[in-house]
């Protein structure tokens, strides 16, 4: 049978050490003559300016770190809004006073940080502290790293620039990865188990299969050998979409052949043809990207169409603006069933998502979201006219620069 296909015509922000440095010197020589505070190691202070400065056209409360700088006194002269945030303590009550009451802060073992690390008085060398967890009072955990700045090798610390940042990006992180591993682990089992079971049947009792028996048990250990690899594929996919190192290998790609060959596909492998419906408005601009990674992106919407939607599946290519309003295609892919949840839209293109029927590593679509957005182009979701999920994602002719 023959798929219908309709035709139709055409119609940066600067570090806050870097930053805290470049900032005018909030003291006078009076204030070099302070006592140092006896308990933390920390000059008691007077009266301070309140100066805060990070750089030419940077204000500290636009850096989304906590961000507190202490002058050669030991005083607090810049204490930005996310360090206000982060400590529950307003800038108004903190500047000019010192430093060890406006970061009162503690190690796991309960130790004073400032007076284990003892900025003023420690080693000339020392140029800070390297990022480490600690306690703020009430027992919240936030991680701190310290710059000390001098004015020469080995001179006096003359400010002191301290970064504080929650630990909930951090644990996000941490469970984010811990479940990535739980996955992996759960969707590697199955078919590594397989694998051995059979092969060591078959080494073991050769001789007493069939021809058959030996063939069906092969192409079970083919096929999930495949599982496996496009588990580890999806893997490093992720690893550089993460990383920003995703490579495109940019060449002319004919949209609607591809798409009619992935329909096909679906026909051979025993969909029936009337299920699918594809609708080309041509002429298409030309479009260089890189095949395998259309076929990826076309693969699994086709699939989670077929899979998780019912009823027709339709897919559209269109000329379409791109994100930077330049010539492009757009493919969109629909289906009818019950769609996607208007609460799980959101989240459609997380990790570890999955669809009703639960299954898979729920990777796919954060893998296809990072290929369209690495050829420079948008995706979406969305309720279809039939009641299903529409995918619809645009990209730029991305023609390379000797062709302009």
């Amino acid at each position: 049978m023959e798929v219908r296909t309709q035709r139709t015509q055409p119609r940066g922000a600067p570090s806050p050490s870097s930053g805290a440095s470049a900032g005018p010197a909030a003291t006078n020589s009076s204030d070099e003559q302070h006592a140092q505070d006896s308990e933390g190691g920390i000059p008691n202070s007077g009266p301070a300016p309140r100066a805060a400065a990070t750089g030419p056209g940077v204000h500290p409360d636009d850096l989304p770190d906590g961000l507190v700088v202490a002058d050669s006194a030991g005083r607090v002269v810049c204490f930005n809004a996310a360090a206000a945030r982060i400590t529950g303590l307003s800038a108004a009550d903190v500047l000019g006073g010192p430093l060890q009451q406006a970061l009162p802060l503690e190690d796991m073992d309960g130790r004073r940080w400032w007076q284990l690390t003892d900025p003023y008085g420690g080693l000339a060398t020392r140029t800070g502290q390297p990022e480490r967890n600690l306690l703020l009072p009430g027992g919240r955990e936030v991680m701190v790293a310290a710059r000390y700045v001098r004015a020469r090798p080995k001179g006096p610390v003359q400010r002191l620039v301290v970064t504080v940042r929650g630990t909930e990006a951090r644990r996000r992180a941490e469970r984010s990865h811990a479940e990535l591993i739980a996955t992996v682990a759960h969707e590697l089992r199955s078919p590594l188990t397989s694998v051995k079971g059979f092969t060591a049947t078959l080494l073991a009792k050769w001789e007493r299969f069939t021809d058959d028996q030996k063939r069906l048990m092969l192409e079970t250990v083919d096929s999930d050998a495949n599982r496996v690899t496009r588990l580890i594929a999806e893997l490093l996919d992720i690893s550089r979409i993460d990383s920003g190192r995703l490579e495109v290998r940019r060449q002319p790609v004919d949209m609607a052949a591809a798409v009619r060959r992935h329909v096909e596909a679906h026909i051979a492998a025993g969909r029936t043809a009337d299920r699918f419906v594809t609708r080309i408005s041509e002429p298409l601009p030309g479009l260089w990207a890189d095949p395998d990674k259309i076929d990826q992106v076309l693969g699994n919407l086709l699939e989670n169409a077929v899979r998780h939607g019912e009823g027709t599946v339709t897919i559209e290519v269109a000329p379409a603006p791109s994100r930077s309003d330049e010539e492009g295609t757009a493919v969109t892919v629909s289906d009818e069933g019950p769609g996607i949840p208007e609460e799980s839209m959101s989240r459609v293109f997380t990790r570890f998502w999955r669809g009703s029927k639960r299954g898979g590593t729920g990777l796919g679509l954060y893998i296809v979201k990072g290929i369209v957005e690495a050829h420079g182009g948008t995706i979406t979701v969305d309720r279809a006219v039939a009641g299903g999920a529409r995918f619809r994602f645009t990209l730029p002719v991305g023609a390379p620069a000797f062709m302009a």
